[in-house]
């Protein structure tokens, strides 16, 4: 649902306003323009570097442009955008010789200050999710799916609603995840706002481990922090008859039990509204948590970073009472952390060794996504070196 918040701006000589959406938690602008397609895609920058934000009332296809026009400017600054605001400019280039935390937290900044900046186009969407500009395409559907019904007019950033329709593409065409017994490609729907299954070598670490004998006497699994059900769908398709899923966030159960629903499991896997761990034991506890300990900026980051490795902790300082004797906790963690200076393999072992628990086997691979090979990137050097394990955990002897 949208939050009652309000944003306010001048036109026609009074005072108007509107509810303000923004799933990064950004607080609304206290400074609007209004802008149309006579606005220059410099004179659009300046302002953003300025901290105002443009509330658009041309063509939606030329807010698009211009908005692209923005992103070249931060990227890549001309002089002239430089000479406007240099305060502003997002690094490209960073000494390979400064930490490796160092070059991550830069690499964040620069980050925010470009999202900042690209954010500063706005768009107002109608109670019934429309947009009343020439050329708007029909986000009524994609916005009712992130958003759920409002009763009032609002106001986004048009790279957030951007966003939104991808992501409602997404859920629409499915992400192939697996083939079935027959060959036949399995796809998973990921909801606005849920982590969207695309690095697949985790995908097939889940799908090769060995699953661990005492499933024959207890055919029960855990999916700990379900997001799209993908894990606990792999599971079911490889013969665990009874899989309890658990999440906290109620668009990833909503993403889950659809995902699950569509492929005919609900009568193998159960989704619950749970932190962490359900009541009882289980043969096998499956979790991926967010790979690198530092704070998200928005809510749709929290699959992605984990504050102080809290849901990393929480898992492994629960995992022996929820095993069965002779059972395994799989744990799908990059060391991406460890690439960036963020946590070490040290730290890590001994939070496994202080849960009363050891390591039975370890089955890594590498990333095949595309950043692996960005050399421009800041962090290349940390993503080319990074391994993605699947860590078989039993109980101590």
């Amino acid at each position: 649902m949208i939050k009652a918040s309000s944003i306010h701006w001048e036109e026609g000589g009074q005072t108007h306003s509107a509810i303000w959406h923004s799933e990064n938690g950004i607080a609304p602008h206290k400074k609007v323009v209004l802008a149309d397609d006579t606005m220059t895609a410099d004179d659009a920058y300046r302002l953003a570097c300025e901290g105002s934000a443009i509330l658009w009332r041309g063509d939606f296809q030329n807010a698009r442009q211009l908005l692209q026009a923005l992103v070249r400017r931060v990227d890549r600054p001309s002089k002239k955008s430089r000479r406007a605001n240099k305060r502003v400019a997002v690094p490209s280039d960073v000494s390979q010789a400064q930490a490796p935390v160092d070059l991550f937290n830069k690499h964040r900044l620069s980050q925010s200050q470009r999202a900042r900046i690209l954010g500063m186009v706005l768009i107002r969407c109608n109670a019934d999710h429309s947009i009343s500009l020439r050329r708007a395409p029909d986000v009524s559907t994609a916005c009712l799916e992130a958003y759920g019904p409002v009763s009032a007019p609002y106001v986004i950033s048009l790279r957030e609603l951007l966003g939104v329709i991808s992501a409602y593409e997404w859920r629409k065409n499915g992400v192939p995840v697996l083939a079935d017994s027959e060959g036949e490609a399995i796809f998973i729907y990921p909801h606005y706002g849920v982590f969207s299954p695309i690095r697949g070598e985790y995908l097939e670490l889940v799908c090769s481990a060995p699953l661990p004998k005492t499933l024959d006497l207890q055919s029960l699994a855990f999916d700990i922090g379900v997001g799209t059900g993908v894990l606990s769908v792999i599971l079911a398709m490889r013969g665990v008859k009874h899989i309890i899923a658990t999440d906290q966030d109620d668009r990833a159960l909503a993403c889950a039990i659809e995902n699950i629903d569509r492929l005919n499991l609900t009568s193998q896997i159960q989704v619950l509204k749970a932190n962490l761990f359900p009541q009882d034991r289980a043969a096998l506890i499956v979790c991926n948590p967010p790979w690198l300990p530092a704070r998200p900026s928005s809510t749709l980051e929290h699959a992605i970073y984990d504050p102080d490795s809290q849901m990393l902790k929480g898992f492994l300082a629960g995992l022996k009472s929820h095993l069965l004797d002779q059972g395994e906790g799989w744990l799908i963690l990059s060391d991406l952390a460890e690439h960036l200076g963020l946590r070490t393999r040290k730290e890590l072992l001994s939070w496994i060794e202080q849960a009363g628990l050891m390591v039975l086997d370890r089955i890594d691979t590498k990333p095949k996504h595309h950043k692996v090979y960005e050399q421009t990137d800041s962090l290349h050097f940390a993503r080319a070196a990074e391994v993605t394990s699947l860590w078989r955990l039993g109980i101590q002897n």
